[in-house]
């Protein structure tokens, strides 16, 4: 087994769609949630922080191409070599 076959990370169209969904509800939503804490608080450390909380939360949840982000993966065509 190469080393490449490690890094063959696939996802479908449909999970694309569903990553790009997922970050920006992630990102938005803490976003707020540190704005009103932090503001609450008056605390601009609160604020970096829960957002931190939530981009770090995005990033586990999106980067790595998890199974539900493959579910509907297409179909190729077969290669055809003219001779």
């Amino acid at each position: 087994m190469a080393i490449a076959d490690y890094f063959e990370w696939t996802i479908d169209f449909e999970g694309q769609k569903l990553a790009d969904q997922l970050t920006h509800l992630i990102l938005i939503s803490f976003a707020a949630i540190g704005f009103v804490a932090g503001y609450a608080l008056e605390s601009l450390l609160v604020t970096v922080g829960v957002f931190a909380v939530g981009l770090f939360l995005a990033a586990v949840l999106v980067l790595p191409p998890w199974p539900m982000y493959n579910r509907n993966p297409q179909k190729w065509l077969a290669s055809t070599k003219v001779k």
